[in-house]
C-alpha cells in the first residue's frame, strides 16, 4: 500500500472545515523538563472526541465521490472508529452498519447509536466480529471501511501532521501515542 504526500494534501482539502482545527500548545513544564519545545494537539476536541473523525471522512467523501456507496458503509470498531463513522456517515446521508464485539462498553454502543448508526453486537472477540461484519456486508451490500488498512483512512489521519505543521513550521519532532498504529501510519 502506498500512500504519497499529495494523498495527504488532497485529503486535507478534501475533508477541510468538516472536522476541527484543533489547539496545538506550547506545554511550559513539559518544555523545561525536556529541554526543548514541546507542544500539545487536542485532538480529544474533536466532534467525536479522536483523530478517527479525519480518516472516517476522507473515506466517506472519497465512496461518495468514487459512486461507491451502495446501500451504505459497514465497520468494525469497539470505539473510536465506531464513532467518527457513525457520525460523519450521519452528516452526509449515509446509512452506517457498526459491528462491535459483545464486550464493547455500553457507553461506546450508546454513543455511536446516538450519532445515528446501526449498531450489532456480536462475537466473543474482535476476530468473530469481523468476519460477521465481512457477512453482513455482502448480503446487505455495505462497504467496508476500514478503520486503519486503507489508503484513505491513513491519508486522512495524516491531515493532522500538515494541521500541525501549518500551526507550528518549525516542529522538530512529532511524538504519538500509539495503540493500533492508525495515526503514526498517516
Amino acid at each position: 500500500m502506498k500512500i504519497a504526500f499529495e494523498d495527504v494534501q488532497a485529503a486535507y482539502s478534501r475533508i477541510g472545515s468538516s472536522v476541527v482545527r484543533t489547539a496545538l500548545d506550547h506545554s511550559g513544564n513539559l518544555s523545561e523538563m525536556l529541554g526543548q519545545d514541546v507542544y500539545l494537539k487536542y485532538e480529544n476536541h474533536q466532534f467525536t472526541g479522536s483523530f478517527k473523525e479525519r480518516g472516517a471522512l476522507n473515506r466517506l467523501l472519497l465512496f461518495q465521490q468514487e459512486g461507491r456507496l451502495g446501500n451504505g458503509v459497514i465497520a468494525v470498531s469497539a470505539g473510536n472508529h465506531a464513532q467518527a463513522v457513525a457520525y460523519h456517515a450521519s452528516r452526509l446521508g449515509i446509512h452506517a452498519t457498526i459491528v462491535m464485539p459483545r464486550f464493547t462498553p455500553n457507553t461506546k454502543v450508546e454513543r455511536t447509536r446516538g450519532f445515528g448508526a446501526e449498531v450489532v453486537l456480536t462475537g466473543i472477540n474482535f476476530a468473530e466480529a469481523v468476519a460477521d461484519a465481512e457477512r453482513i456486508g455482502v448480503e446487505r451490500g455495505l462497504v467496508q471501511l476500514h478503520p486503519y488498512d486503507d489508503p484513505a483512512v491513513i491519508a486522512g489521519q495524516g491531515t493532522l501532521a500538515m494541521e500541525m505543521l501549518e500551526q507550528e513550521p518549525d516542529l522538530g519532532t512529532i511524538v504519538t501515542a500509539v495503540g493500533g498504529g492508525g495515526l503514526l501510519s498517516g
